[in-house]
């Protein structure tokens, strides 16, 4: 074993490792390939690169623009409504024919566009058939799955070994090569999952669908857990704030859904809806946030606001302190450094570019230049000196403080009495400061000593607290009296009605498979604001999540159920980021163009049909065509484009070359040689075969062809066999990735609205697997005999 394949081999390894854990995003992944093996000298600097020229990821981006005119022109819309016409209302005729249209579809376009543009339309059929989406969603995916193994375009998996055998100086596959195989395995898997496999899906109750046909999510929710009521008595602190300054929302959680007064309710209040007097609000929370409320309302004012001289007593000093160059502190926020822990001091205010920040300083990230205003013990801060991070501290004085105190910023001194629950709590745990935007600057004990106190540090009967924060957050603190009032399982019923009417509603809503949003939480899209609709929940990965949505980073496959005005959902559905799982909210297709772009389709198939133009020059020129006649805009394209399989095949091709050029390829192959090759020609298929099927549960499929074509290719030239059967069967095992959610992006698209867990794609993907592997195994040789010719 020579050094070179060592270092292709460790290089293989790490990059396995990678691909299955995701530790790295994939196309920066791609990227450290291409330049660890240019850096290594395995490959030429030219061939690192050569990936971004090759004619099959050129065809791949093409075919993706291609996919796109066809999407917004409303082929499948128009296809679907027309075929599911004749589908009736009978399950097994309803999966037939949506399996039989994705699949369809997905032989030119993307298969997880033609699921994206399914979705909506599969949701609607099943709410009027009073079918569980359930039954449906799933065929949905593996029918699309299906589909893409019958052309050469389908998936791109056939485009990488049909240009691959190019490469090798062997005649590549045709656009309609795979069809006669790929025909095959899809009307076997349309069979199996029809007969057997919607059998082994969940399925709700169709009982539990409301009078207008409309979903009742609490059965998959569980909204009936976090939905109860509050009542604002004469003297809140809330009263006169609107919903958006009450801080209901970013300080404890809730969403304000409904708001009852004087007999009338209000669904789906704007953010600037003014809270009043007896005000009842329903709202969506956790309650046990409402017990904190109300264990901070206990809390006694023991003076009024008192002077900045607070500050100065007990021993306590206030200070500047700057961060050192290099700081480590740099990007890092007061909490995930734990500064009071870690020092042992506060920090009232960070002076950034000559403006002072002086709310939510815990998740604020710190930047180079900052200063901190630090208040605590003088010894504390004597002993910054010896901390590498940060400059000396420079002291600032009582009478300096008053004149520059903060606006909008005050003191309070709050006592604990005997009879609070907040005895014998830590810190941590009373959530005080957490929740809104005020720090305890010390704790006075009964013996007067002042402590600055620590997150596991227990309160006290008696306990005096200086208390820091916004005049209107520190009151909130204080509010007292709100009566919380369960919405009971019995009231069900009203709990419907109470919801929704003719102008609100509830919807479940998708990140597109081409949005940007994907990684950012509703607090950083400002989602509320900026749309005027409230996540009530969060589906993911078979589990409903309530609470704390705001922070929660969004990931593609997430199902969200949102609440609000039907107007707004409409609106939402205009928004390429988001898919809304009703057709009635779809953006508009450009149906007039939808004949323009079957022609240009037909355009770019018949050239490559008759051997008249390469397939890469003819969807380049197609691309461009669908672009040119406005049945797709450039924007749209760039979005339609899958940027992250792009830079995963340009990037993973070198790798190919890599494992050729050294021999790693050749040994492994003469591994599975020696290992199948005695039991013939059939047996090598059979190994090939399994290894891509388990490879594709773990591995994005393009990365797992572009490692498997060489190998595949020693292998028939080891054993004197034909390579087209085993090059057509690696891409159809890469392409059947059914056995769990996250291994296709047409698998996690469905995951949320179909309500599945990961065993349901086990138990239906598993026995699928298991057919397809039986039908290559026996079409495959006939089609493709193994003995070369």
């Amino acid at each position: 074993m020579t050094p070179e394949i060592v270092a292709v081999l460790i290089i293989l390894a790490a990059v396995i490792v990678l691909l299955i854990t995701e530790w790295t995003p994939l196309e920066v992944l791609a990227l450290l390939v291409m330049g660890v093996l240019a850096v290594t000298g395995i490959v030429t600097p030219k061939e690192a690169l050569a990936g971004f020229s090759n004619p099959a990821v050129v065809t791949i981006w093409a075919v993706f623009m291609l996919s796109g005119g066809l999407t917004r022109t409303g082929i499948a819309n128009i296809l679907g409504r027309q075929l599911l016409k004749v589908a009736g209302s009978t399950q097994s005729m309803l999966v037939v024919i949506i399996m039989t249209i994705s699949g369809v579809l997905s032989a030119f376009m993307n298969n997880v566009a033609v699921a994206a543009l399914m979705l909506p339309v599969v949701m609607d059929i099943a709410r009027k058939t009073d079918r569980s989406p359930s039954v449906l969603l799933m065929p949905l995916a593996f029918g699309s799955l299906l589909g893409g193994l019958t052309t050469m375009i389908g998936t791109p998996p056939n485009i990488l070994v049909s240009e691959a055998l190019g490469e090798n100086g062997l005649e590549p596959f045709g656009l309609f090569d795979f069809s006669p195989v790929g025909l095959l395995v899809m009307a076997s898997g349309i069979a199996f999952v029809t007969l057997v496999g919607t059998r082994l899906l969940p399925q709700r109750n169709p009982a539990l669908e409301t009078a207008d046909t409309r979903r009742d999510y609490r059965s998959q929710y569980r909204l009936q857990e976090s939905l109860f009521q509050i009542r604002i008595p004469e003297g809140s602190a809330l009263v006169g704030k609107n919903l958006a300054n009450s801080r209901l929302g970013s300080a404890f959680g809730l969403t304000v859904v409904g708001i009852t007064r004087s007999g009338q309710t209000l669904l789906a209040p704007t953010i600037t809806e003014t809270i009043r007097i007896d005000d009842l609000l329903t709202v969506k929370g956790n309650p046990e946030q409402i017990e904190e409320m109300n264990h901070w309302g206990q809390l006694l004012i023991e003076t009024d606001a008192i002077g900045t001289k607070a500050l100065f007593d007990h021993g306590m000093q206030v200070a500047r302190v700057g961060l050192a160059p290099n700081s480590a502190f740099v990007k890092q926020s007061l909490a995930a450094l734990g500064f009071r822990n870690r020092f042992g001091l506060n920090v009232l205010a960070v002076e950034h570019n000559g403006r002072q920040i002086d709310t939510e300083l815990k998740t604020h990230p710190l930047d180079a230049g900052d200063i901190l205003v630090v208040h605590g013990p003088s010894d504390k801060i004597a002993a910054l000196a010896d901390e590498a991070d940060l400059l000396p501290a420079k002291p600032i004085q009582m009478t300096e403080m008053d004149r520059e105190s903060l606006p909008g910023q005050f003191l309070r001194q709050l006592r604990v009495p005997e009879s609070s629950k907040l005895v014998g709590v830590t810190l941590s745990e009373s959530r005080l400061g957490d929740a809104v935007d005020v720090q305890i600057l010390y704790i006075i004990d009964r013996d007067g000593t002042a402590r600055i106190p620590f997150s596991g540090d227990r309160l006290k009967a008696g306990d005096h607290l200086i208390v820091w924060g916004a005049e209107d957050m520190v009151s909130i603190l204080l509010m007292q009296g709100l009566e919380g009032m369960f919405v009971k399982d019995s009231d069900r019923g009203a709990d419907t009605a109470m919801l929704e009417d003719s102008q609100v509603g509830l919807v479940e809503v998708m990140l597109s498979p081409h949005s940007v949003l994907s990684g950012k939480t509703l607090a950083e899209m400002n989602f509320r604001e900026k749309y005027g609709l409230t996540v009530m929940a969060i589906w993911r990965k078979g589990k409903a999540y309530r609470d704390d949505l705001r922070d929660m980073a969004l990931q593609f496959g997430d199902a969200l159920l949102l609440y609000g005005s039907w107007n707004r959902i409409n609106l939402l559905g205009r928004e390429p980021d988001f898919l809304v799982l009703t057709e009635t909210a779809q953006e508009v297709p450009r149906e007039k163009k939808a004949k323009l772009a079957l022609a240009i389709m037909a355009a770019v198939l018949i050239p490559v049909i008759f051997n008249w133009l390469p397939i890469y020059i003819a969807v380049v020129i197609g691309a461009a065509l669908m672009v040119l006649s406005g049945c797709l805009t450039m924007e749209e394209a760039y979005r339609y484009i899958e940027w992250k399989a792009v830079f995963l095949i340009a990037g993973m091709l070198p790798l190919g070359t890599a494992l050729d050029k050294t021999g790693a390829a050749r040994m492994l192959a003469e591994t599975v040689v020696s290992a199948l090759g005695p039991l013939g020609p059939h047996a090598v298929l059979f190994g090939l075969l399994v290894i891509t099927f388990i490879g594709t549960s773990i591995i994005p499929t393009a990365a797992l062809v572009v490692l498997m074509v060489p190998i595949a290719l020693e292998t028939a030239g080891g054993l004197g066999i034909s390579p087209y059967a085993l090059m057509m069967g690696i891409a159809m095992a890469a392409s059947s990735s059914f056995t769990s959610p996250i291994s296709h992006p047409a698998n996690v698209l469905v995951m949320g609205p179909g309500g599945y867990r990961f065993i349901d794609y086990v138990k239906v993907g598993l026995p699928l697997t298991v057919i397809v592997l039986i039908v290559l195994m026996v079409a495959l040789p006939i089609f493709w005999p193994l003995t070369a010719s």
